[in-house]
């Protein structure tokens, strides 16, 4: 009997969907710090904004979308 499991989402992949998935509207600001991994700032247009600093972008990214959406 065989067993269907998602494969875990690559970080290209995950960072793929995170980019499709975010309206045209919202500023968004990636920046490398150095010795303090990767930050990054969005603003949706209602002025509501968030950062995060993350060892990886992917982290960064996914995070900040989970604030904001």
């Amino acid at each position: 009997m065989g067993h269907n499991y998602a494969k875990p989402l690559t970080a290209e992949a995950r960072m793929e969907r995170v980019l499709s998935r975010l309206p045209v509207d919202w500023a968004v600001k990636m920046e490398r710090q150095p010795g303090t991994g990767w930050s990054v700032w969005m603003q949706r247009p209602d002025e509501t904004l968030h950062q995060e600093t993350r060892d990886t972008l992917v982290e960064a990214l996914e995070e900040v979308w989970r604030v904001l959406r």
